[in-house]
Parts: structure tokens; sequence; C-alpha cells
């Protein structure tokens, strides 16, 4: 068993942060992290030393090698590439240091389950950087969610296409996002999954069984309009939240009505609109936040390994079901399939 050595976490001296890969995320990690009260930023790496030193010297600290930052932290993001997730989280871990690790938590389901069952023997934090979690808008809808007759969710999560010649799949890249949060506001795992996909993988869609509740997710790198959306549809009212503009409308008693004033029937349909308040504010801010509380108090992160596992579990199926047959979809014409409890 690894021991872990940050013995004094829980007191009020700053945590010591570092920051592994400082690309565009990273970047945005090591920025608040220097901006947290109760943080002391005490290094970046990155491959390129370049854009490591570049990262440090605008954030006011130093580029380090790994091994060297993993002697003088406390806690860790790592924002490397997915491919390499599962072996700089495990030598994150090794060395003693909490994690946070941007989604997806690995690059497959039993690398994930490794490193969870590394970090509880560890009695480490290991947090899976499922933002959308930290969105004010989630958080409300979340609150108000357990009072709902939930019968259906669709989420869409769309875009134009990326500036970049090889982006990655919308489906790990994107989709993934609203897994999580329909997973996590229903307090449900999903029973059957069916997925389409078109454009080379930069479409999909995918229709999620949670026991009553039918959840359809979209993602997409060929849309004209940048969306980030959530419907909720329960029996008695129906919500509708924008990730964007962190907003929560909440429409009741809708009802339809024919009115007769000049001799020509015309149709008109009323509802009442609640817009719940909202303490916007930055997701990011807030996840990190939450990591460094849970360090702290040595408690369960708000996004666990088992949480990232889930996520990344649910799509790899829609990947394969949406990708095309395989040697297991082939002769299912529906392409759906039961996932097991």
């Amino acid at each position: 068993m690894t021991t872990n050595r940050r013995t004094n976490t829980t007191t009020e001296e700053p945590i010591r942060a570092g920051v592994i890969g400082v690309g565009s995320m990273g970047q945005n990690h090591a920025r608040v992290y220097g901006e947290l009260p109760t943080v002391d930023l005490v290094g970046v790496t990155d491959r390129d030393d370049e854009i490591a030193r570049t990262v440090a010297r605008e954030h006011g600290t130093e580029p380090v090698r790994l091994e060297a930052l993993l002697d003088r932290c406390d806690l860790v993001t790592v924002a490397v590439p997915t491919g390499a997730h599962y072996e700089t989280v495990s030598t994150c871990l090794d060395a003693g240091v909490h994690v946070l690790v941007e989604k997806p938590i690995a690059g497959t389901v039993e690398e994930g389950q490794q490193l969870a069952e590394q970090a509880r023997e560890a009695g480490l934090v290991l947090q899976v950087g499922h933002i959308e979690r930290f969105n004010p808008a989630v958080r409300t809808v979340a609150d108000l969610i357990d009072d709902l007759d939930v019968i259906g969710v669709e989420a869409e999560r769309l875009g134009p296409p990326v500036d970049r010649a090889a982006p990655g799949n919308v489906i790990y890249d994107l989709m993934v996002h609203d897994v999580d949060i329909v997973g996590s506001i229903l307090d449900a795992k999903p029973r059957s999954i069916a997925a389409m996909g078109t454009d080379d993988g930069q479409y999909a869609t995918a229709t999620i069984e949670y026991g009553d509740v039918v959840a359809t997710v979209t993602a997409s790198r060929v849309t004209q309009k940048k969306v980030r959306k959530l419907t909720v549809t329960a029996r008695d009212c129906l919500l509708e939240v924008d990730y964007l503009e962190q907003s929560v409308l909440i429409h009741r008693d809708s009802y339809p009505e024919y009115l007769s004033g000049d001799g020509q029937p015309r149709y008109r349909h009323e509802s009442v609109v609640e817009r719940p308040h909202v303490d916007t504010g930055e997701p990011l801010r807030y996840e990190l936040e939450a990591f460094v509380s849970a360090v702290r108090a040595g408690s369960e992160p708000v996004v666990t390994a088992e949480d990232g596992i889930q996520a990344l579990e649910t799509v790899q199926l829609i990947d394969r079901l949406a990708t095309g047959p395989t040697d297991d979809t082939e002769d299912d014409p529906s392409r759906e399939r039961e996932v097991e409890a």
C-alpha cells in the first residue's frame, strides 16, 4: 500500500498545487489555482518545455520536471492526452499526491478501475474533471430534480467545426459531459442504449433508458451554431437549462386556448414560466475549490473515480453502436444493447 505523505493537508496552510500538461485546459487550471487564496501554485510541467516556461511565467510559478513537481505538491491536475492518463495518474498516486484528472478518467474502463483501486488503497482523493457538474445552472436543476416526476431528458451539445486538422471523437470529447450529467441528476445507471452516428464520427445521437426515464443525448461538431442545452420533461413542468447562459426556465400550467374576436378563430398557447435564481460563476473555479476542499477534509470528491468509470463505460458502448457494425453489432439491426447491472 502506498503511504500518503500529505498528512498536513487538513490544516489551514496553503495547499501546494501543480499542473501536469498545460495545453488549453491545463493553462486554465494553472490560472485558477493561482487565483485561489488557499492554494499555492508551486509549478507546472509539460512535454513541451517552451509551453511550460511560458505558462509558468504568466502565472508566477516555475516550470519543473514531473518528479520534482510531485515532490513539492499536495495535489495536481492531470491534463495530458487521454492515452497518457493511466500512466501519469498512477505515477502521481504512487508519489502520494491527490489527483484531479481531466475526463475521461482513462483510456479504458479497466485502467480507470485500476486507478480507482490504487487511490483507495493509498487513501488519496481522485476526482474526475467532469466540469459541467459545477455549472451553476446544473446545480440548480440538481436541487430541483428530487421533487419532480421525470419522464424524459434531452441534451444537446452542438457546435461548428473546431479549428484543428484532426478533431477528437465527438462522443468522448463532447457527449461524455451530458452522459455524466444525466446519470448524475437522475442518480441512475443506464439499462439500455441505442445510438447512431454520421459524418465520420462528428455527429452522434444516443437514446439511453434509465428505468422509467428515457434520455436522448446529441453531440455535433458540424452544426453551425453553438448549443449547450438540457431539457427535463416532468409530469407537471418542463425545465430548460442553457449551459452557456447559466440559466434555468421552468414551464408550468401550459394550456391551449381559442380566441374569436374578429370572427376568425385564433389559437393561443400559454404557460407560466418561472426563472429560479442561479448563482452564476466560473465552473472551473467551483470545480477546483471542491477538489481542494475534498483534499483538506479527506472526503469523497463531488465527481468520484466511479462516476468517471461509469461515464466512460457508457460512451464506449455508444461509440461502438454509433460507428457502425462490429463483431458485436453486425447481427443487430437496431444496434441496441442492454447494459448489465
